[in-house]
């Protein structure tokens, strides 16, 4: 791990839980999901009628700007001096609106120069972390602060049933045999990143260290991912070289996971390429069978929970599971486990083929 790797030294998570990592983090290590019939919108026409969302009607803007506030205030970040030198990188749905939404969030926290918006779907999140990565590593920023929102709405949700993605069961079963498909759900996350050096000058916490990051696309398919999973095999292999950790380094994979057969069989394929027979063996988990799929911020709120959970102690639980399915040979955590790795991958894909892979090491 190389002394230019950027440490995050602030973290704020919302979901259906509420907000607060104190609300998301028991249920992520006991494996209790939030999924719940959806008041938001009508679902009868479709084959599922359950998400993991935010009661009421939540306002997106109002939510990022609460959590950077949160993130900042977590990262002992004050004073107007600091906050207008630090860029917002935001990851939010591709519409019209994004534009003015980063804008309106950095004006409303006090950040600045001019956002930038990521819309690159389900590694929105991660590209933008690693984005922010790259530029503190090379030395043309001191920090940044990455946000990512998406809330569950129809149109969305509409799609992904038209694709018959969503799971007909109502639960989101990663890795499992008889899983059916994917659940969406409410997140809204931020973080600070920023360099070691920048952290120690003004005595900042330290939660973790972004040791590597990686992307690779796959080229395969609009859709469907590449059944080997090279892709992400090149994006982990990627993070692990730029880390310049080993593969059996590795304590721990908070996975892609969406709980869809082809998806999770892939994945399974690039974990295998990376760490051979070890893959069977190495802790493997996917968040999103608790919090559910957050598309453009699931890349945010996941390295957040890892990060939190490589804090606590304690390995978040794939939920959902019924038994193994032969092409997911992997070491499913199904129960409370206790475990302090010292690194700790975060995965994510996108449809057409994009995957990002984030290395974290525990302070």
């Amino acid at each position: 791990m190389g002394e230019l790797s950027p440490v995050l030294t602030g973290l704020a998570v919302r979901s259906a839980f509420g907000a607060g990592a104190g609300a998301l983090l028991p249920a992520a290590l006991a494996g209790t999901p939030a999924f719940a019939p959806v008041t938001r919108f009508d679902t009868g026409a479709y084959r599922t009628n359950v998400a993991a969302t935010m009661p009421g009607a939540p306002d997106l803007t109002d939510e990022l700007a609460a959590a950077v506030q949160a993130a900042c205030a977590d990262a002992q970040l004050a004073g107007a001096a600091g906050l207008a030198g630090t860029p917002l990188l935001l990851a939010a749905h591709a519409d019209r609106r994004n534009r003015t939404v980063a804008t309106e969030v950095a004006a409303r926290t006090g950040l600045g120069p001019v956002p930038r918006t990521y819309t690159a779907a389900c590694v929105a999140a991660s590209t933008a972390l690693a984005d922010a990565a790259g530029q503190i590593s090379r030395g043309e920023l001191d920090r940044a602060v990455i946000a990512a929102g998406y809330l569950v709405d129809a149109d969305t949700f509409a799609l992904f049933d038209a694709g018959r993605a969503l799971a007909k069961d109502n639960r989101a079963r990663p890795f499992s045999a008889g899983r059916t498909g994917l659940l969406l759900g409410d997140a809204v996350a931020a973080v600070v990143l920023e360099s070691a050096a920048a952290a120690a000058d003004r005595g900042a916490p330290v939660r973790a260290t972004l040791a590597g990051w990686g992307r690779a696309g796959d080229a395969y398919h609009v859709c469907q991912p590449r059944p080997d999973g090279a892709g992400l095999a090149r994006a982990i292999d990627a993070a692990l070289h730029r880390a310049g950790v080993l593969p059996a380094e590795v304590g721990y994979v908070n996975a892609n996971g969406t709980g869809t057969p082809f998806s999770d069989a892939a994945e399974t394929a690039a974990l295998h390429t990376v760490f051979g027979p070890d893959a069977a063996t190495i802790p493997v988990s996917s968040t999103k069978s608790v919090h559910g799929h957050a598309l453009e911020a699931s890349g945010l709120i996941e390295i957040a929970l890892t990060v939190l959970a490589l804090a606590a102690g304690q390995l978040p639980v794939n939920a959902g599971y019924l038994g193994p399915d032969p092409n997911c040979d992997l070491d499913v955590v199904v129960e409370a486990r206790p475990a302090r790795p010292r690194y700790a991958l975060s995965l994510n894909a996108a449809f057409g083929g994009a995957n990002t892979a984030l290395l974290v090491a525990a302070p």
